[in-house]
């Protein structure tokens, strides 16, 4: 929860699942093999040593020439396991999000008759993953037959030599077999720790996977000595604001703008501008690379991201609804919301009676990404989330340009309720939705070129505004036409 969105970004979600879910086990494993076999086994080993030693140092030397091969082989193997066990939970990532995307693409995968490509290919990565799981299990089980081996040309050895001394030089037997009792008796404790480190170095590349992600350092902590935002007006101000996703290409390149308080800025222009960017940098999903954000006077670089958020309502392209009922995903806006305030909330974003609709009303679940709804029910649910926050501050990702006309009336008149006194970044593709917004901000590769309201704009004859405005108007007009032939 405390990293970037950058990370996940990079991360496919499914790699994410698999290395938490199949890796959790090993840092349990470790501890429990550790205790097992500290409490247990090594306290036994060193106990029955210390009696052979007692019996007889010359024949415990012998022993313990045995043990060298022994521990380089099981060296060996522990090298080749560890990178087996890693790549296992890699494999195992791919066929998760192999599942994953073909369970959430169901349509589209029945629509296009897919299902034999993607039968093929989540076959084939099964099959990769029971390659590695096999290639796990014979290096794993190698350690019994090399332990056996060895252990047998121990206690032969020292056998036929303590035969060879009661021979020839009239040595009692009796130390002898207290010897190989203590010997015979050390053999299980010495045997279950040689399979130990390659248990081990299993659950170790477990657990340190697990904490590869424990230990990623957050790009984006606040910085020290971080204040509290204090909201007066919320004004949002960009000042020459560089950014870009890699190192190489900046997608913003200077913009500089100001969103009055208690007004709406609307973000217009061809795709690939950057309008969706600059809607990112406001939360400090990312950090710009040059510039200032300033909200009321205050770079958000230097307050705390919680104090920042909590000022901020957001509804996106895609609304996304969480598993629950219809209340618990409008109440996610603000958790001490009570009934009669998600209520009220659903009410302005005109969703109430299509609530009242459904078989329980409120208390309807919405199913895996509120999949039982329309797009235009789920964005109106998004919109009464971001309402129940109240928060003086809006920002609208796109948010009725994958609607129906219908549908988009319904949403356009929730936020032209959820606009009302609040500071709102709104970005439009159909500029027909912006045009009573109080300032309109027109972008082309990364740069602001061009700012004023819908009726200057649309004067200068010259302008990319007034171009985008005459292109949609005349597409507009050719459906009209169309529909009435």
């Amino acid at each position: 929860m405390a990293l970037s969105v950058g990370y996940f970004s990079d991360s496919r979600s499914a790699r994410i699942s698999a290395q938490i879910s199949q890796n959790v086990s090993g840092i349990r494993d470790v501890l429990n093999m550790t205790v097992t076999s500290i409490a247990r086994d090594l306290l036994t080993l060193i106990a029955l040593i210390g009696v052979m030693i007692g019996k007889d140092w010359l024949l415990t030397v012998i022993v313990f020439v045995i043990a060298p091969p022994l521990l380089i082989g099981l060296r060996y193997i522990s090298r080749r396991l560890r990178h087996a066990t890693r790549e296992s939970v890699e494999i195992n990532s791919h066929v998760l999000g192999a599942m994953q995307e073909t369970i959430q693409g169901i349509t589209i995968v029945k629509a296009f008759t897919m299902e034999d490509q993607l039968k093929t290919k989540v076959e084939t990565i099964i099959d990769r993953a029971e390659n590695r799981a096999n290639r796990i299990a014979r290096l794993s089980e190698r350690t019994a037959p090399m332990t056996e081996t060895f252990a047998g040309f121990a206690i032969s050895s020292v056998l036929a030599y303590a035969a060879f001394r009661s021979i020839y030089n009239d040595v009692q037997p009796g130390a002898f077999f207290a010897f190989v009792t203590a010997l015979l008796m050390a053999y299980d404790p010495a045997r279950r720790l040689a399979r130990l480190q390659v248990s081990l170095e299993r659950a170790v590349v477990n657990a340190r996977m697990i904490y590869e992600i424990l230990d990623t350092v957050p790009h984006q902590r606040d910085k020290p000595g971080a204040r509290e935002l204090v909201l007066d007006g919320a004004q949002i101000e960009f000042h020459n604001v560089r950014f870009g996703y890699s190192q190489s290409d900046d997608i913003l390149k200077g913009v500089s703008f100001i969103a009055e308080g208690g007004k709406t800025t609307a973000l217009v222009g061809p795709s690939g501008a950057g309008k969706s960017t600059v809607i990112s940098l406001i939360p400090r999903f990312y950090d710009p690379s040059q510039g200032e954000i300033r909200i009321d006077g205050q770079d958000i670089a230097g307050v705390t991201k919680q104090s920042l958020r909590n000022g901020l309502a957001y509804v996106s392209q895609q609304p996304y609804l969480f598993e629950g009922s219809i209340r618990d995903n409008i109440r996610y806006g603000r958790p001490g919301a009570t009934d009669a305030e998600v209520e009220d909330a659903a009410r302005l974003a005109f969703a109430h009676d299509f609530i009242l609709a459904q078989p329980q009303g409120y208390d309807t679940p919405v199913g895996e990404n509120g999949i039982t709804l329309s797009g235009g029910q789920r964005q109106r649910l998004s919109i009464a989330r971001a309402l129940v926050r109240k928060a003086p501050i809006l920002l609208l990702d796109e948010a009725t340009s994958a609607l129906d006309t219908e549908s988009e009336a319904a949403v356009q008149k929730a936020l032209d309720h959820a606009m009302d006194g609040r500071t709102v970044v709104v970005i439009a593709h159909r500029l027909s939705t912006v045009v009573n917004a109080d300032k309109i901000i027109v972008m082309k590769d990364g740069l602001v070129v061009e700012e004023g309201t819908h009726e200057s704009l649309a004067q200068r004859s010259d302008g990319l505004y007034a171009r985008l405005h005459n292109l949609q108007g005349n597409a507009a007009q050719t459906v009209d036409d169309a529909v009435f032939e």
